[in-house]
């Protein structure tokens, strides 16, 4: 039951946050077609692999996994490095969209409860679930204020945006170390990432982590552009 509810839950959270990404880009609407057909393609593609048990194959050399968390933002920081139009429309994006869209991370509890049924075992759920729930519970509140100007709304965004970048580093250590059998295993605890390998969790480092990772990694330029705007403002005033 607890897949079948995961199954639905996991497909509507990633419709809603490439639509909401999607429709926050100043792009026509081919332009936001395509965008939503790849990911459409990918989060498939994944969805095919992880089917076919490539991902919950631990004889392999490497984790898949960590190919299919790499290869979105590989493919988003190359777009973002050589077309001022990717770039543009991507930090055109409102922050509260960002910070927003993050709040379903809530969901994160799903770990939590397939450890408790013994499908996952160690630290990674419990760092992964409450780390993601602790994120997603402060997105809420972050997101209201996220559009307005001001040092201390600047700074707690590069704060919950370092702590929502770390939980997601760190599940995904904890996550390969703790894989029963894989070659890049440190924690022996039962079941360790054993669910997280096999559809429908699956979806969540493949698809969503790298989403997350890329709506960060945006945020941060943001902060990065507001915070040199407003010193080239602070100059031009004194020197006026």
């Amino acid at each position: 039951m607890l897949d079948v509810i995961g199954m639905v839950v996991l497909a509507a959270v990633i419709a809603v946050n490439i639509n909401a990404v999607s429709n926050a880009m100043p792009l026509s609407a081919a332009a936001r077609l395509a965008i939503a057909s790849i990911a459409g393609a990918w989060t498939g593609l994944a969805a095919a692999v992880a089917a076919a048990g490539v991902f919950a194959n631990t004889s392999l050399p490497f984790p898949w996994i960590g190919i299919f968390v790499a290869l979105p933002m590989v493919a988003v920081g190359a777009a973002v490095a050589t077309s001022p139009v990717v770039r543009a429309a991507l930090l055109a994006i409102p922050p509260r969209v960002l910070v927003g869209i993050n709040s379903t991370r809530v969901l994160g509890i799903f770990f939590v409860l397939l450890a408790a049924s013994g499908r996952l075992g160690g630290p990674f759920p419990q760092s992964a679930g409450w780390g993601d729930v602790i994120t997603g519970v402060l997105a809420v509140p972050l997101a209201l204020i996220a559009g307005r100007e001001g040092v201390n709304i600047d700074r707690a965004l590069w704060g919950w945006n370092v702590l929502g970048t770390l939980d997601l580093f760190a599940a995904m250590a904890l996550g390969v170390t703790s894989a029963n059998g894989s070659p890049l295993q440190l924690i022996y605890a039962g079941a360790g990432s054993e669910a997280a390998q096999l559809l429908p969790w699956t979806l969540i480092p493949t698809v969503l982590v790298p989403f997350y990772l890329i709506t960060h990694g945006i945020l941060f330029a943001q902060l990065r552009v507001r915070r040199r705007t407003v010193s080239a403002t602070r100059a031009s005033t004194q020197i006026a």
